[in-house]
């Protein structure tokens, strides 16, 4: 007869080996992450048959190497408790240069150099300097563009949302969707300024703003945030919390926008009424609020629409666009989101999918539920743009009751 206890418990161990495993590797990637993204683009700029001048060559990696050391230095002093603006700055430059360096290193440093070696082109040496200039180039352009692209006010981007629970009353209401604006180290007054701006002359019903205001306390980004009092409905204004309002004392956001005008809809939610017919407009927290710490903050759907007349169609703010799970197991008609960015730096985009289940545009999910994830307004960190417009969005909401052409 076989004793099973020794083999149960040698079982039991070998099954907690391969999580302690994954956890202790992952406790060293924020080590490792900076060493790849600084180090592989040295080796393939200068270290891979260029054949530089010893100076150029050295001279080079010491720039990489100092780079290596103050990206890390430069952001813990400008997000961590200093809150040191210029270096934030200089940190979240760096990050975003080195992604987009690392990234066309990458492609660039194996299919074009595979491309010239297929094609014959020079010696080795030769072939290793085109690469060189290919991958400068290239990221100098994209890294001026997405610059640009990141401090522009967004282009707006307008779509019909059919909802076939809307009430014909409804039909052609107009619900004008910002969000990320991510007020931060960088003043951007101004920019917020013309961006309320351009959301006042879509005349909306209905404006949201479903969260991630800022980076910084309320108090200290206030000047940033101050125009959007200055936004305009003929219904409502509303927001909900954002992740990055949990960093940054949350309340203090929801009092400010209270006071600039705007209805923060923490797990609860307004009417909207038009032509005879209504609309639940409901807001949750965020989903990291519950594990913020702070009293009374959490995504609670059930108490967003408790109260709500089950017949009437429901649009939801939810900053995560994985809410939505939630969403359709309780039947709403249309989830607003954004968090994603779109990516913001491609191909960073390839790592938001692991993490939510919609990156950009419209979705459905369920037999009824319509998700429309924003790439938001403003940018997080790296000021640049690459291949991830920003948007203000325009959703006009169209009922089955009405004929296309009324």
């Amino acid at each position: 007869m076989t004793d099973t206890s020794d083999t149960r418990s040698t079982e039991g161990a070998e099954g907690k080996v391969a999580p302690n495993l994954l956890h202790r590797v992952m406790r060293y990637i924020p080590l490792i992450a900076p060493v790849l993204l600084w180090a592989l683009p040295c080796w393939v700029l200068l270290h891979t048959g260029q054949r530089w001048p010893s100076s150029a060559a050295w001279g080079g990696t010491a720039v990489f190497v100092l780079g290596l050391i103050g990206m890390p230095l430069a952001m813990t002093r400008g997000h961590g408790r200093r809150q040191q603006d210029r270096a934030a700055v200089v940190g979240d430059t760096l990050l975003g240069g080195i992604w987009v360096l690392f990234t066309w290193s990458v492609l660039l440093g194996v299919l074009l150099r595979l491309a010239l070696f297929v094609g014959g082109v020079g010696d080795g040496q030769t072939r290793a300097r085109i690469v060189t200039l290919a991958v400068l180039g290239v990221s100098a352009v994209l890294l001026a563009w997405g610059y640009v692209e990141a401090r522009r006010v967004p282009r707006v981007r307008r779509l019909d949302v059919p909802l076939p629970r809307l009430g014909a009353g409804l039909d052609g209401t107009r619900v004008v969707l910002i969000t990320d604006t991510h007020y931060g180290p960088i003043d951007r007054a101004g920019w917020s300024a013309r961006v309320c701006e351009k959301v006042n002359s879509l005349e909306a019903d209905l404006v949201c703003h479903t969260g991630d205001i800022a980076d910084g306390t309320a108090e200290r980004r206030r000047a940033q945030a101050t125009p959007l009092g200055t936004v305009r409905a003929t219904r409502a204004r509303v927001y909900v919390t954002g992740n990055h309002e949990y960093y940054s004392e949350a309340q203090g956001w929801v009092d400010l926008m209270d006071e600039l005008g705007w209805e923060p809809l923490r797990n609860r939610h307004v009417l909207l009424e038009r032509g005879g017919d209504t609309l639940v407009v409901a807001g949750v927290d965020d989903v990291t609020a519950e594990s913020s710490g702070l009293a009374g903050h959490r995504a609670h759907l059930a108490g967003a629409i408790d109260g709500a007349d089950p017949d009437l169609p429901v649009l939801l703010l939810a900053h995560q666009p994985k809410f939505v799970d939630r969403a359709a197991a309780a039947g709403i008609d249309l989830q607003l989101s954004g968090h994603t960015h779109g990516g913001q730096i491609w191909p960073f985009h390839h790592l938001v999918r692991l993490d939510q289940p919609a990156l950009a545009g419209l979705s459905r999910h369920g037999s009824r539920t319509l998700l429309y994830t924003s790439r938001g307004t403003g940018f997080w960190g790296p000021p640049f743009r690459v291949f991830a417009p920003s948007e203000i969005t325009l959703l006009v909401l169209r009922s089955p009751q009405t004929s296309p052409s009324a």
